[in-house]
């Protein structure tokens, strides 16, 4: 079943809650306390390999038992260390993932939508080539459209024990609605995570985030923003999603968040009243630093969507 809620709306300088009683707050003040009435009992959704649908070979297994839910699982078996999973859906987008080689579980977002995916594994032989070692077709048909978003994935990968996770539900623990949540969560992370400017410097093809590292050091990328809101909302049982694509000529992660009413709600959740516009966690944190990115934010146009996680 899909989510209800009714739409956060969060402007960039001035954040204003639109309803019949609702009333304007100034920019990151800090959502009323109390005990609300939605209730914050933590819900994550748990991947697994079911076993009834496999594929495979000496070397890999892929699961595709709950497809229909949105995602395969695959584990590597072979001593080759050096991986490689393309992932290519119904919209001919192709992902890339380095495969760890752990003989464990992975799990894999199919978010494209209904429609026929090929995955192909692929095996270093020298320098940058590789060598297919696997590739099967799988038709999907989701259950429901939103259910990727919902989901642990090796991009936004959280479970029950995860500290951001106990931190989503104590935020909403005064909450009435998902509205409400959600500028919890925005509200926190906006005002409690620094951008990593040296990090951005250094970090390296293949990162993935750690939500609760981010948490700890108090400090991240834009990757990690993006990763850490949709863990914590997806916790809760918003479906959100983490996308990757350009700024301007920027390669730059953001969320969009689905709404009942408006559907997708992409490059985040922003409303004044009039018009949608942008809600960008790295970059609002890093406007109450001084930075003038106003100009980007509510731009629709400086966004292009390339990958969803």
């Amino acid at each position: 079943m899909k989510t209800h809620f009714r739409l956060i709306l969060v402007l960039f300088l001035s954040v204003a809650l639109c309803g019949c009683s609702a009333k304007p707050i100034t920019p990151l003040q800090a959502p009323a306390q109390g005990n609300g009435t939605r209730g914050s009992t933590r819900r994550v959704l748990r991947p697994e390999a079911g076993g009834t649908i496999t594929f495979g070979n000496d070397q890999v297994t892929l699961d595709a038992s709950h497809s229909d839910q949105g995602y395969i699982m695959l584990k590597w078996l072979g001593a080759q260390n050096k991986l490689k999973l393309q992932i290519s859906g119904p919209k001919n987008n192709t992902y890339t993932y380095n495969l760890i080689s752990d003989n464990q579980w992975h799990t894999f977002p199919l978010t494209e939508g209904n429609g026929t995916y090929t995955m192909g594994v692929f095996e270093n032989v020298v320098d940058n080539q590789y060598s297919q070692a696997f590739a099967q077709a799988l038709t999907v048909r989701l259950s429901d459209d939103v259910l990727p978003f919902l989901y642990p994935n090796e991009y936004v990968n959280f479970n029950s024990d995860t500290q951001a996770v106990a931190l989503a539900e104590q935020l909403a623990e005064s909450s009435d609605t998902d509205l409400d949540v959600i500028t919890s969560v925005f509200y926190y992370v906006v005002s409690n995570i620094d951008y990593d400017y040296d990090k951005a410097k250094t970090v390296r093809s293949g990162y993935l985030p750690n939500v609760d590292d981010t948490l700890a050091q108090g400090k991240g990328i834009c990757f990690d923003y993006a990763a850490l809101m949709a863990c914590m909302l997806r916790s809760q049982q918003i479906p959100t999603r983490l996308d990757i694509g350009y700024i301007g000529d920027v390669y730059h992660a953001w969320i969009s968040i689905w709404s009942e009413q408006e559907g997708w709600l992409y490059n985040a959740i922003e409303f004044d009243g009039t018009e949608w516009n942008m809600m960008d966690p790295t970059f609002t944190s890093t406007a109450k630093q001084g930075d003038n990115l106003n100009q980007y934010v509510n731009n629709e146009q400086s966004y292009f969507i390339k990958f969803s996680y």
